[in-house]
């Protein structure tokens, strides 16, 4: 959420940078609704010093003995005590309007975003490694996984629907030993703390990340009202929701493994095919907060947290400065991690590194105690992808096909196989 104290001394700001976004000017429309704000809390105020002076001046009146000034006054209070409901509702709703239209609004981009109108307007920040050379034919993973006898669609639609997968045997195991060398890796070597948090939440907790109002359809609700997470972001993130952290404590770095889900309300025909994009995958989540000098830098070492973990795993990847109409709601600056898929002979996104400076912090009213002049700021946040569990597999399945369709297993990965170096069709 944006400060609108910072909307009012940069009005053509705003409007510029929403432009870059592709997105209508507000800064008039939110002025308005400030104004509106304003003038009811005034009118409020007004009422209640009036209140207040004249309860004043009727002791004095009956000190003085002027029983008609002291009832004239008694009437005069009466009248504002049954109007004063109807201004504190005027009231509620003005504030309401204006914290709802501000909720709507995605955040500034930095400068150095590049502008643009969709994905075709990245720009490429670095390549890592080479695409693999082979005798043999690229396969797309589903038809890998369908041969191997461990990827099963029809029994997952029988379950539950499309976008769902079903896997099994050694491929299951190839899944969960991914997941478990992300979290591994990001806690041992990167300094994250593991985090083992709730899979639904309250509305709050979407609002404080920036998924409710604008993306509620995006999401997966319960009958009691809650929301199943479409990321751990949200969990790891609200963790300091309504809190007033130490700046010496700061950077605080969480890391998490779950399920997210996702509605795809927005995906109708695209990747319907395989494991791509699905309503249910796993995914490990790295979360930052810090103060206001240290986001940037945070941003550059999130992002090569993630992208160590392709190396890892000996994938070729591309990492994407995305451009202003690409980025997501409440970033500010976005990298995305593409990793390189032979069987669809194309990159694919496997992690998305955020920095939302104090967009978040705002919206959960998380704040920090500066240890110099002691005063209260929002703490920034950034999040990503470290990386998609789903995607990987994918990845690593095409990536290390072999000519007789078995599927070769990273060296990294190896630990966690019980064994097995390889991934191949039983007898």
């Amino acid at each position: 959420m944006l400060d609108i104290k910072w909307i009012r001394e940069n009005e053509g700001a705003l409007d510029a940078a929403l432009n870059k976004r592709g997105a209508e000017p507000m800064a008039a429309t939110l002025l308005a609704l400030d104004d509106t704000r304003r003038s009811v809390i005034q009118k409020l105020q007004d009422m209640q010093s009036r209140r207040n002076a004249a309860s004043k001046e009727i002791g004095i009146a009956l000190g003085q003995k002027n029983s008609e000034l002291a009832e004239k006054l008694k009437a005069e209070v009466a009248v504002i005590k049954d109007t004063m409901p109807v201004a504190e509702q005027e009231e509620r709703e003005a504030v309401a309007a204006l914290e709802d239209a501000l909720s709507r609004i995605p955040n500034i981009p930095f400068d150095d975003v590049p502008v643009g109108k969709d994905e075709h307007d990245n720009v490429v920040k670095h390549v890592v490694g080479e695409k693999p050379r082979w005798n043999h034919a690229a396969k797309e993973h589903y038809e890998i996984g369908e041969a191997l006898g461990m990827m099963d669609f029809e029994r997952a639609t029988k379950l539950s629907g499309s976008r769902f997968t079903v896997l099994t045997g050694q491929l299951a195991r190839l899944e969960r030993a991914l997941g478990q060398f992300m979290i591994d890796m990001h806690t041992t070597e990167h300094g994250y703390t593991e985090v083992s948090s709730p899979l639904m939440v309250k509305g709050d907790a979407m609002y404080g990340t920036g998924q409710l109002p604008k993306f509620e359809e995006d999401l997966f609700k319960t009958t009691d009202g809650r929301y199943l997470i479409p990321t751990a972001e949200v969990t790891l993130t609200n963790l300091v929701s309504g809190e007033i952290l130490e700046q010496e404590k700061l950077p605080l770095r969480f890391t998490a493994l779950t399920p997210s889900f996702r509605s795809e309300a927005g995906s109708a025909g695209r990747d319907t095919r395989g494991m791509l994009r699905q309503h249910q995958f796993w995914k490990c989540e790295l979360v930052s907060i810090t103060d206001q000098e240290s986001s940037i830098a945070e941003h550059e070492r999130m992002t090569e947290c993630a992208e160590n973990m392709l190396k890892r795993l000996g994938l070729h990847f591309r990492t994407m400065t995305l451009c202003t109409g690409d980025m997501g709601f409440g970033a500010r600056k976005t990298y995305d991690i593409e990793v390189w898929l032979p069987g669809q002979d194309t990159y694919r996104e496997i992690s998305s590194c955020s920095v939302c400076g104090d967009f978040q912090g705002r919206r959960m009213n998380a704040r920090y105690r500066s240890k110099d002049d002691k005063a209260l700021k929002f703490v920034h946040t950034l999040n990503g992808s470290g990386v998609a569990v789903g995607r990987c597999l994918i990845a690593v399945m095409e990536n290390y096909l072999n000519e007789d369709g078995s599927v070769t297993i990273p060296d990294a990965l190896l630990p966690y196989m019980g064994g097995l170096t390889k991934i191949e069709r039983a007898a």
